[in-house]
């Protein structure tokens, strides 16, 4: 087994730290909030008291970082990642940020002696907790596969889908159509309790169907109920979108309805709703139709 650094530790972090403990990998992790500490501490890791101290003597580092100005830090940084791991570490990013920020860290990895991977994740904290993401990775194919045991300890759908920044590009598309379905999953509740019908019943049908998806599963009953506990909160999905929109600009390629959906994810922003569930894109939607409820 490894030693594995692990730099933050979060909703998603925490959790994922906790299966490599449990994997049988020597865990040492840092993040700024002593929370994420306190769980890893009682998972069985141990607690470091910064970046340095915690990639230092790993073999593995890994970090879940909500942007890219924090991966940047941490990798970047008089104290991070770059002047602290030794050459031939191999360094697994998890953040969603955006693509050309991957291929410069890789880059300058690559020039110290680091092996590097862009590991975007799908699943939000259930999938963390559960340890069922799925991981789309940019890489080496011999970095991919020396990175197997951390990869498949959280993760149940791992693929390498490129060179560095590929697993971004990829988390892009992931994230433009979960906001998609989410804008069409708010539009078909909104239609179907304006027109009077029983809405639960009709979504419920819905999902047995051809609509079919992991939304619907996992998000309709708490939609219905108007419950937007984040488990990937707005503001991050619109740190999403701006990647996915600039991803297209960088690629040439047209996507009109990722600008309508970064759109709703803007204005949800805006309303105030950054702290909530991406979807509680449905009160914006609802806010549209001048449908909107009482608090």
């Amino acid at each position: 087994m490894s030693r594995i650094g692990f730099i933050g530790l979060g909703i998603m972090g925490a959790p994922m730290a906790a299966h490599l403990v449990a994997a049988g990998h020597d865990v040492t992790g840092y993040d700024v909030v002593r929370k994420g500490l306190d769980a890893l501490v009682a998972a069985g890791g141990t607690e470091a008291s910064g970046v340095a101290e915690a990639v230092a003597d790993a073999e593995v580092v890994v970090t879940m970082l909500p942007q890219d100005e924090h991966v940047e830090d941490v990798f970047f940084g008089a104290a991070g990642i770059l002047e602290n791991a030794k050459p031939g570490t191999l360094y697994i990013d998890f953040s969603t940020i955006r693509p050309e920020t991957s291929v410069r860290v890789a880059e300058a990895g690559a020039e110290r002696g680091l092996r590097v991977l862009d590991a975007p994740v799908s699943g939000g904290e259930k999938g963390a907790v559960d340890a069922v993401l799925s991981i789309m990775v940019g890489g080496s194919e011999a970095d991919f596969a020396a990175a197997a045991p951390v990869l498949r300890a959280v993760g149940r759908t791992v693929e390498r889908v490129g060179g560095s920044g590929a697993g971004q590009y990829v988390k892009a598309a992931n994230q433009l159509i979960v906001g998609g379905t989410f804008a069409l999953v708010a539009e078909a509740i909104v239609l179907m309790e304006a027109a009077g019908v029983d809405a639960k019943a009709g979504i419920d049908v819905i999902a047995g169907g051809l609509a079919a998806s992991r939304v619907l599963d996992l998000k309709r009953d708490s939609m219905l109920a108007r419950e937007f506990a984040p488990g990937f909160r707005i503001d991050l999905h619109h740190k999403d979108m701006g990647i996915a929109t600039a991803a297209a600009r960088t690629a040439g390629v047209s996507l009109p309805m990722t600008g309508m959906v970064a759109q709703l994810v803007a204005a949800a922003r805006a309303q105030g709703h950054g702290s909530l569930d991406h979807s509680a894109l449905l009160k914006v939607v609802e806010d549209l139709s001048g449908r909107t409820r009482a608090a």
